[in-house]
């Protein structure tokens, strides 16, 4: 008799032993490909501060791409000589370049590049955008921050 239930006791514990196994490889593998990972379902987003509109972004290897709309009803003059308006920082500290954008008219549609090294297709890419300004009918300096985040294309 007690052979009988130690023998149907281990193979209680085997049959469940052996579907839990089958259950954390697949666990696993589904972990392994990414298939858990939820950041591949966030959308992308580009947030600026008000006034300015973020029309459209893309994130490629080469860099980030904005195209950005001036809603603050007066022109955005740089307001440090050399830097231009724009600048973006990416969350591991990587400084990216843009062209110096000297002035942006209310109303007008700016399409804005800056080079990024180092960004692989298929990351997800988190940059901070500064915007310092001064407006044409101030001498205010305005120092503002945006932010974007994105998965790069190939």
């Amino acid at each position: 008799m007690i052979n009988k239930k130690g023998q149907a006791a281990m193979e209680f514990l085997m049959t469940y032993g052996w579907a839990l196994l089958v259950v954390l490889v697949a666990i696993g593998a589904l972990a392994f490909f990414g298939v858990l990972n939820p950041g591949q379902f966030l959308p992308d987003t580009c947030t600026m501060p008000p006034g300015i509109a973020c029309i459209e972004s893309q994130a490629t290897t080469t860099g980030i791409t904005l195209v950005l709309q001036n809603g603050l009803g007066d022109t955005m003059n740089e307001a440090v000589a050399t830097n231009g308006i724009y600048s973006a920082t990416l969350s591991d500290g990587t400084v990216c370049t843009t062209p110096a954008l000297a002035s942006h008219a209310s109303g007008d549609t700016e399409t804005v590049v800056f080079t990024c090294a180092g960004l692989t297709a298929g990351s997800t890419v988190q940059a901070d955008i500064t915007l310092d300004y001064t407006l044409a009918s101030s001498t205010l300096t305005h120092a503002k921050t945006g932010k974007v985040a994105m998965k790069v294309e190939g």
